[in-house]
């Protein structure tokens, strides 16, 4: 059923959207799509059904945490942060802070705010707090990017980017970001690099998570070919399928919270950032899904960007933070250097309880005091 629906919307964005007579890669919202509610939304009603078939009253409860969900007012959002640089769409946002700069990498997958959700867990603040001004890179529009691979949006934007500031920054590149960081620091100087739940040996994860990619994109690339780009619900089946049941219990969970407590308001800021991605060009969703998980290029050494391979070795401090319940970035997939396993998973590692754990051992490697070594 699940794919069914992956392949059927991926169609029906083929069909109903022009890019010629829109201008934009994907319409405003599909005809499938409420405004506020999980995308794909009729996945996610298909879970909630599955899950009421051997519990009513999580059924219920879960779909009532979808109203309040869809109803609940939206605090405003803050004005975004001043550019310090900007390379054809992209630009990095200044967060502030004193002392050498730290680059805050994001995935390509969702909006960069998940590092900057709110005052209370933002990455971003944090970093501030570290002495450290911190950068952090906003993607821009997919139009914007729609001929790049990933190697091409490190090529294009983030070298340029980095080079854009008057010293060498260390990198903190979180899911997907952390790859690119790894493969930006075998080009350019920078001070030292950090992952955070990234992965970079792909075939590391388990056979049946690269089987249903596999499955994914096979049902999946004709449509993203044709509009040039795989839409956000596709992806956000894939991770949907990695855990049905979390995705339907936290809806159930939502429903039992005050509206205006600090946990409801958050869980919305959450919800609103996983729904709200750009797709993901068609260069970089082919690059990812065939050259990574594919043929793990980068775990092999053999992945090419900017002309020359992209290597786990580098020659300036490297630390991976990985989560230890990650199921989207499994912690075995971290590459070489120091490693620290946090209890946590994927995105509870940046704006969970867990963030404390992660924050302090950042905090540690980023130091200024500490240099790199010779």
């Amino acid at each position: 059923m699940a794919y069914f629906l992956i392949v059927t919307l991926s169609e029906d964005f083929a069909m109903n959207s022009s890019p010629k007579a829109s201008g934009r890669l994907l319409p405003e919202h599909s005809a499938l799509q409420h405004e506020r509610a999980p995308r794909p939304l009729p996945l996610f009603l298909d879970l909630v059904r599955q899950a009421a078939e051997r519990d009513p009253e999580l059924g219920r409860d879960a779909l009532l945490g979808l109203r309040a969900y869809e109803s609940a007012e939206r605090r405003p959002c803050s004005s975004p942060r001043p550019e310090a640089a900007r390379i054809a769409g992209a630009c990095l946002r200044d967060h502030g802070g004193a002392g050498p700069p730290a680059i805050l990498i994001p995935s390509l997958i969702n909006p960069p705010r998940i590092l900057d959700l709110d005052p209370q867990v933002s990455l971003a603040e944090a970093v501030t707090r570290m002495g450290r001004q911190a950068l952090l890179v906003d993607w821009g529009s997919a139009d914007a990017r729609k001929h790049l691979g990933i190697a091409g949006h490190v090529e294009e934007l983030l070298l340029p980017l980095l080079r854009s500031i008057d010293a060498p920054a260390a990198l903190v590149g979180y899911c997907l970001g952390g790859t690119m960081a790894i493969a930006a620091a075998n080009i350019a100087p920078v001070e030292r690099v950090a992952t955070l739940a990234a992965p970079w040996h792909f075939s590391r994860y388990p056979e049946s998570s690269l089987a249903a990619l596999r499955k994914m994109w096979q049902t999946s690339e004709p449509a993203a070919r044709a509009l040039g780009a795989l839409p956000m619900e596709v992806l956000q089946a894939s991770f949907w399928s990695l855990d049905p049941a979390r995705t339907v219990r936290k809806f159930a969970e939502f429903a039992r919270l005050e509206p205006d407590c600090p946990d409801a308001q958050r869980f919305i800021a959450l919800e609103d950032w996983a729904n709200e991605g750009e797709p993901l060009p068609y260069p970089a969703a082919k690059e990812l899904l065939e050259v990574m998980f594919g043929e793990d290029l980068p775990g092999k050494g053999r992945w090419t960007v900017g002309g020359q391979g992209a290597i786990e070795a580098l020659d300036v401090p490297l630390i991976n933070l990985t989560a230890e319940r990650d199921l989207i970035a499994p912690a075995s997939t971290a590459p070489a250097g120091e490693t620290i396993g946090i209890k946590s998973g994927h995105v509870g590692m940046i704006v969970g309880s867990a963030r404390t754990i992660m924050h302090e051992a950042l905090q540690a490697f980023l130091d200024p005091a500490c240099r790199p070594t010779s």
